[in-house]
């Protein structure tokens, strides 16, 4: 039986809970079917997938090859515990192994980027005997209560005052982190990680387990540091025996241009890489914690204190498996730095145009538009950890009514679309949000 818009909307919000809002002003499109980068409501209105719904569904959506996979293992069997071995276990962590940027790393699957998170904590802790973890502001890790905390995302202080063991650093944002003011990118870089290795000899180097940092930042604002910056954090994870942890979730798999979001900075060492999103395109759920071979055969004799039900989760895996294959079959990874270098000339274009644009961040298909009052000023067009401002607000409005659903986060506009958009796509994409920046500027006041 299908129900129209008006009856799925009302029987979603009276029996189930949205997160991260209040539940009176949750207001939901609806879907129907996808394909590819589009999806369709129950009324027939079509969507631009223009943020791979939460930035996961990379390969787009009805992939044959990767539903075709489900398929068969679905025929054969659909679960089984953790501690009995599978082929499609094997298979994915094998394939893995090749490209991921860790010598000889080993894999502990779990069900999404949180319970990575979680577990990549646990390992570094395990390994090291050490307790704390240090992490950015400007950071999402997940919302379990660990990884919760771990984010300095303003979603943790309502988790408050979480676990004790994570210290917080400053980290690049030179459009907006006073660190910056009259220097150089690179002066700025090198004085964020000299304060961020003053936190730690204030925080003890031999208490310091790990510092945990994304790929590349996703939802706190598509934010990277440079060569200076990281070449600064291997040094001080190198000269303290601190682990390095990649959080990969978002920034993995292609999304920007590259396997994963750390490849742009070829000379960092990641000892434990955290996986989840981009590994099945959230056709089925997985998340997988990478560590290097050393910390790996620490566990040979040491117990390993992690599990879950649905660790190594078969269907998972075998999703998995058929996704890296289309990554390559179809060459995603390429294709991603190519139609980037695309979207990126015609963000530009867009700032030219509109003054609302304060900054376009980005790299493959893992960009951001910055909209701001004043260019001089940059004052937000909605402020950092409040509700969307009416300017903010028209801006979505018009993106929906003209069929683009992508993400809006303050005075950010996400642009993230599968990785196998075409360049007529990006352009129709680009159109719609032309037009929505026409209202943005209204509110200009510069």
């Amino acid at each position: 039986m299908t129900m129209n818009h008006a009856e799925m909307v009302e029987k979603n919000r009276k029996f189930t809970l949205a997160s991260w809002k209040t539940q009176a002003g949750w207001d939901p499109i609806t879907i129907e079917k996808a394909e590819g980068v589009y999806f369709w409501d129950v009324e027939g209105k079509k969507y631009l997938d223009w943020s791979s719904q939460l930035i996961n569904v990379n390969i787009g959506h009805g992939n044959k090859h990767v539903i075709e996979a489900i398929q068969e293992q679905l025929v054969k069997f659909c679960y089984c515990s953790p501690s009995i071995a599978t082929e499609a276990r094997a298979r994915l962590g094998e394939l893995l192994r090749e490209i991921i940027p860790i010598n000889n790393c080993k894999v502990f699957f779990s069900n999404g980027g949180a319970e990575a998170v979680e577990n990549a904590m646990k390992m570094a802790r395990l390994f090291t005997g050490r307790q704390k973890i240090i992490t950015r502001y400007r950071s999402y890790h997940g919302a379990t209560f660990g990884a919760m905390t771990a984010g300095g995302d303003p979603r943790r202080l309502a988790n408050e005052p979480g676990i004790p063991w994570i210290r917080y650093v400053h980290g690049p944002y030179p459009y907006r982190n006073p660190i910056y003011r009259g220097r150089t990118v690179e002066e700025g870089e090198k004085i964020l990680a000299d304060l961020i290795e003053e936190t730690i000899h204030y925080e003890g180097p031999k208490n310091v387990a790990a510092i945990m940092l994304e790929g590349y930042s996703g939802s706190s604002g598509i934010l990277q540091g440079g060569k200076v910056f990281w070449d600064r954090i291997q040094e001080i994870c190198d000269n303290n025996h601190i682990l390095l942890i990649i959080d990969e979730v978002m920034s993995g798999f292609g999304r920007t241009g590259e396997w994963f979001g750390i490849n742009h900075q070829p000379q960092v060492k990641p000892d434990i890489i955290c996986l989840a999103k981009g590994i099945t395109s959230a056709y089925v759920p997985l998340g997988a914690t990478a560590v290097s071979g050393k910390i790996a055969s620490y566990f040979d004799d040491n117990v390993l204190w992690c599990g879950l039900t649905n660790s190594s989760q078969t269907l998972g895996c075998a999703a998995a498996v058929a996704n890296i294959e289309v990554y390559r079959r179809e060459n995603l990874i390429e294709r991603s730095r190519k139609m980037g270098e695309i979207l990126n000339a015609e963000l530009m274009k867009l700032k030219e145009k509109h003054l609302s644009i304060g900054e376009i961040r980005g790299i493959g298909l893992h960009f951001i538009i910055e909209l701001v009052k004043n260019r001089e000023t940059r004052e937000p067009m909605s402020p950092f950890n409040s509700a969307l401002t009416e300017p903010m607000q028209k801006v979505g409005k018009i993106l929906q009514k003209n069929g683009l659903s992508t993400l809006i986060r303050w005075n950010w506009i996400f642009c993230t679309p599968p990785l196998i958009i075409t360049k007529e796509q990006i352009q129709e994409g680009i159109n719609i949000i032309d037009e929505a920046l026409n209202e943005a500027d209204k509110f200009y006041q510069g």
